[in-house]
């Protein structure tokens, strides 16, 4: 896997934001003018390490080839002596986390909740002022909208000074009140998705799925208020077998009372934290019984909404069904099976989650 936090040592005292400049030259007098007070040049650079200087000290990075940093903005946390990459410049799969506390407790949560937090906005308000151009910022838990007013103010900032800068925000879609839709009008938001989930038509199954009575009935109520505030949604629903069977009346549902969001993405899940525990009652081989999703598919689209396969392998896909599984698992945790290798659709494929079982549960999968 491509390595998110580094091993560093530094003379700062506090955790600091920075952005590692390694390009030739930078280290000259002239070049080292034209960094600003988040920046830090390359010093000097040996087999197993690599310094560099700002106005916020010295920092050396170990283990990894300055190259590979180059243009990221890390946070540095003196203390542990790590460095978490926010953003890596040649990376689109970048995503701040911004609590791992939830209200919810999903059955297949790749990210159990902690009681733990602690408020990391400002850094990460540092890190997006640093992000490339024309990038696309994750936000992710735990629940963000547990701090929806620092979420709502962060945004409100950060996208006045960068207005190239766009945010795909994951959220259970718990939280919103009509409070919200002054705040909520006044950010661009064509430059937000919220990516919410609804897991059956069903009440019931919805509910037991996230572990939380009543939790469907609140979040349709929500999904007006975005409505009515001109929010882009994307509505998800991970695939398994308590609501697989379903797929087609939630599709109806879609077309019928949530003509407005933007997508509907269908979702393969992933075997880590409780999927991992439930994998053998939840996980739904999509390759042998891939018509619930095609009806449910044919029908959202032929209403004219968007509908997207995410963490689909392509081979698991009917041809026909593959334009619409693109390539969605993150580069930092994606990985291939061996039954991959001299599969001409390869560099296309999403493949699979760093921790998805070599038992993979697919009856039908190999290179095509």
């Amino acid at each position: 896997m491509i390595p998110l936090r580094i091993k560093v040592d530094t003379d700062a005292v506090e955790p600091y934001v920075v952005r590692l400049r390694s390009l030739e030259g930078l280290a000259d007098e002239h070049a080292r003018h034209e960094l600003n007070s988040f920046e830090a040049a390359l010093e000097a650079a040996g087999p197993d390490s690599a310094e560099y200087l700002g106005e916020a000290g010295s920092i050396r990075i170990h283990g990894i080839d300055p190259s590979e940093v180059d243009g990221d903005v890390l946070l540095v946390n003196p203390r542990r002596g790590v460095a978490d990459r926010l953003i890596r410049r040649s990376s689109p799969h970048n995503t701040f986390l911004v609590t791992e506390r939830c209200d919810q407790l999903c059955v297949m949560c790749s990210q159990p909740p902690k009681e733990h937090h602690v408020d990391m906005f400002p850094h990460f308000e540092a890190a997006a002022l640093l992000a490339p151009q024309d990038a696309t910022i994750g936000i992710s838990g735990g629940e963000p909208t547990l701090f929806k007013d620092q979420l709502l103010e962060f945004l409100q900032r950060v996208m006045a000074e960068r207005s190239d800068l766009r945010f795909h925000i994951l959220t259970n879609g718990q939280h919103f009140d009509e409070r919200d839709l002054v705040a909520m009008q006044s950010l661009d938001r064509g430059r937000i998705v919220w990516g919410i989930p609804l897991y059956s038509r069903d009440p019931a199954i919805h509910d037991e799925i996230v572990g939380k009575q009543g939790a469907q009935e609140q979040l349709l109520r929500n999904l007006a208020i975005l409505c009515r505030a001109g929010a882009q949604v994307e509505l998800r629903t991970v695939l398994m077998e308590p609501n697989a069977q379903g797929l087609l009346e939630l599709a109806r549902f879609i077309t019928t009372t949530l003509p407005f969001i933007q997508t509907w993405a269908m979702m393969q899940m992933e075997n880590i934290g409780y999927g991992r525990k439930n994998w053998k009652t939840l996980f739904y081989d999509s390759s042998a019984g891939f018509d619930v999703v095609a009806r449910a598919l044919d029908l959202v689209r032929s209403r004219g909404i968007d509908a997207q396969l995410y963490n689909f392998p392509l081979c698991t896909v009917p041809e026909a069904y593959r334009p619409f599984a693109p390539s969605t698992i993150s580069d930092w945790k994606r990985a291939f099976m061996d039954e991959c290798d001299g599969c001409d659709l390869r560099s296309q494929c999403g493949g699979f989650f760093e921790w998805h079982p070599r038992n993979h549960g697919y009856s039908g999968l190999g290179a095509i």
